[in-house]
């Protein structure tokens, strides 16, 4: 078992109307490596300028954990069978909507990777689905989630 930990913080600032609803919602994550991210609220939830645009909001950050947790499986997994992924972008989107329940959720993440591999290196069609599916399988973070996630991944360069 592993524990990961973070920091929020945040403070009312001066002057803002705490029960009036009239507040930043800006805020900040600290992590024990050091880094430091100014968060938010989405101003599609809280309207400016109550809320950060500048600042990265929990539902974006679901969805670059999901990507950045599949890519770190896909690269490992392709280093494992002897691909060699020069570059991998990926263009990862979600959707807010009502769930099966009638609540708001994140109901689907869409994965869009654009991989690049060492001329010769890369995986043949087939080869390039089977490590998708195993790092989807392998993703902490999709093995966490209720919500869709989709591979939604062009061809490779080569």
């Amino acid at each position: 078992m592993s524990v990961y930990t973070a920091q929020i913080e945040w403070s009312l600032g001066q002057g803002e109307n705490f029960a009036g609803n009239r507040y930043s919602r800006a805020h900040q994550w600290s992590f024990d490596g050091g880094a430091i991210v100014p968060a938010s609220s989405s101003p599609s939830v809280v309207p400016l300028p109550w809320s950060d645009a500048g600042g990265v909001d929990p539902e974006e950050a679901l969805v670059a954990s999901a990507s950045s947790c599949h890519m770190l499986w896909f690269l490992s997994l392709a280093a494992a069978k002897g691909h060699t992924v020069t570059r991998y972008v990926d263009k990862a989107s979600g959707i807010m909507a009502k769930d099966d329940r009638g609540r708001i959720a994140m109901t689907k993440i869409t994965l869009a990777p654009d991989i690049t591999f060492a001329d010769g290196q890369g995986p043949d069609a087939a080869g390039l689905a089977d490590l998708h599916h195993q790092a989807h399988e392998k993703c902490f973070i999709a093995n966490s989630l209720r919500s869709e996630i989709v591979i939604a991944a062009p061809a490779p360069a080569m």
